[in-house]
């Protein structure tokens, strides 16, 4: 399994644990709620249910809503198709929600990670959001030894992409160690909690999704208009 679709599997069943939901519903909330992929399409989403079907954790039903009932016979579609978490599903995620390792601070599987944070226990996130701050101060460190020792090979545009770069990555740094002092001081983001839903546990200002790489925190990331 790559590892996008290992995110993938992750945020579906993560959705799908707050409500059942059908095929655009999810694409609509991966796509926009979410802020984590980009470019998604069902030809993605649908192999992806297909395996957790097959896995146990999902099951599909047939949309009941009042909606669903008058349009099917006038125009002879099937009715929607509703994926609910199964009892082995939330188990499933939930143990997936408790992993700790390197893969969890990695910059697009962090942003999956983060986005359900409301329901993740508390010492789980603080590992998660350590780990990540150490990722990126490595990183940090790297990128200014190379710099230090390019300076005078590049021209002022390269230079200046390269002090850009630094910077997103700091300003990342400096959210993270807001975000670490306030789990130690046993708060939480504005609207998170026990059951709070992924869309609430944005970052504070933001109303899409979460801060990608080079992304300043606190900004909207444009989701893809499902259609």
């Amino acid at each position: 399994m790559s590892r996008r679709s290992g995110i993938l599997e992750f945020a579906v069943l993560g959705l799908l644990r707050e409500s059942p939901m059908h095929g655009y519903e999810l694409r609509k909330r991966l796509n926009t709620s979410l802020g984590v992929f980009r470019a998604f399409s069902y030809g993605t989403l649908y192999p992806c249910l297909k395996t957790l079907v097959a896995n146990g954790w999902l099951i599909e039903e047939a949309g009941n809503s009042p909606e669903d009932a008058l349009a099917a016979p006038l125009t002879g579609r099937r009715a929607k198709i509703v994926y609910r978490l199964t009892a082995e599903g939330k188990e499933h995620f939930e143990e997936l929600l408790s992993q700790t390792g390197p893969d969890a601070y990695e910059d697009e599987t962090f942003a999956a990670r983060f986005a359900f944070f409301g329901q993740t226990s508390r010492d789980v996130r603080m590992r998660v959001l350590e780990g990540r701050r150490s990722r990126l101060e490595e990183r940090l460190e790297k990128m200014r030894a190379s710099l230090a020792r390019t300076r005078e090979r590049l021209d002022d545009y390269t230079l200046e992409l390269q002090r850009h770069g630094m910077e997103s990555v700091e300003r990342e740094v400096r959210w993270l160690n807001e975000l670490i002092e306030s789990e130690r001081a046993g708060r939480d983001l504005k609207g998170s909690g026990p059951g709070g839903s992924a869309q609430q546990n944005t970052t504070s200002g933001s109303t899409g999704g979460l801060p990608r790489p080079g992304e300043t925190p606190g900004t909207d990331t444009p989701g893809e208009t499902a259609t």
